[in-house]
């Protein structure tokens, strides 16, 4: 199971070129790519977000490749036909102006001395991107693991609590069918009207009420979907979405239990399972 926060750098050194990818990731519903590139390589990025979608299934990730130099320059170049004419204008305009010295700065004329850059094609890129980005892809994807793994433990302990609260709930509820009986036996005993245990109203009222407070079944879908909520987390493939699916029929069946509840010790272990449920929901927000 992994998280869908994560970072990443990796590097590819090439003629003189260091060729450096870096991918941060953070939770979104969906999968989201941004790459950002260098202007003459930016034919690469349907490719590479494609690379990267074969790896990532959810969250918002932001990918930034660069290109450093180093202490490389590149070639000076020299525009002599620019220099030339700037020189001519310059006598032309002394002559005109009866100046005898003219005075310039070859250096600041435009144009005229140039860095060249060494400019790669993308085809010649490619290789040494895809390595820098795998190599930053396979950090953010280990740190992603770890994170999940942390997730992983904190909800199955969580789940383990839901479980006993679960529990509980199913030993109390025949419970409270038996202390409904016996006030409801005491109300009309104190009213002057005492039944035996066998008469037909008294046992019909109370099978209405057992009806009406039976939570077995609320239980039982409860516990089912605990145990899916395991094997999805120990599944091979993302399950974020899953989770997030168990984790609202959950809640339902909390609240069907909770609405249920007369008695106030149910009630309360309802409060509980929500408290925990919503703490385990929060933690699914990060999961892949």
């Amino acid at each position: 199971m992994h998280s869908m926060t994560g970072f990443g750098r990796g590097e590819s050194v090439a003629d003189g070129v260091a060729w450096r990818a870096e991918i941060s990731s953070v939770n979104r519903k969906q999968l989201e790519i941004v790459v950002n590139l260098p202007r003459e390589l930016a034919e690469l990025e349907i490719p590479l977000r494609n690379r990267l979608a074969q790896k990532i299934s959810r969250g918002r990730v932001q990918v930034s490749v660069l290109a450093d130099r180093g202490s490389s320059h590149g070639a000076l170049r020299v525009d002599e036909a620019l220099a030339k004419q700037y020189a001519e204008e310059l006598l032309r305009l002394s002559q005109t102006l009866g100046v005898q010295s003219p005075t310039a700065d070859m250096t600041r004329w435009p144009g005229v001395f140039t860095l060249e850059q060494s400019t790669w094609s993308p085809e010649q890129a490619t290789p040494h991107v895809e390595k820098a980005l795998d190599a930053a892809l396979t950090q953010m994807l280990a740190m992603r693991q770890q994170e999940g793994a942390h997730l992983k433990a904190d909800i199955i302990t969580r789940l383990d609590g839901l479980h006993a609260l679960f529990q509980e709930a199913q030993t109390l509820a025949p419970q409270i069918v038996l202390k409904q009986r016996d006030a409801l036996r005491q109300r009309l005993a104190d009213a002057g009207l005492p039944l035996p245990l066998d008469d037909e109203r008294l046992l019909k009222e109370i099978a209405l009420f057992a009806d009406r407070c039976d939570v077995t079944e609320e239980i039982t879908r409860a516990e089912s979907h605990i145990a899916q909520f395991r094997a999805y987390m120990e599944g091979s493939v993302p399950s974020g979405r899953s989770l997030d699916f168990l984790s609202q029929e959950l809640f339902r069946e909390i609240n069907t239990m909770g609405s249920k509840a007369s008695d106030a010790a149910l009630a309360q272990i309802a409060v509980r399972a929500k408290t925990e449920l919503e703490k385990i929901r929060e933690q699914v927000q990060n999961v892949e």
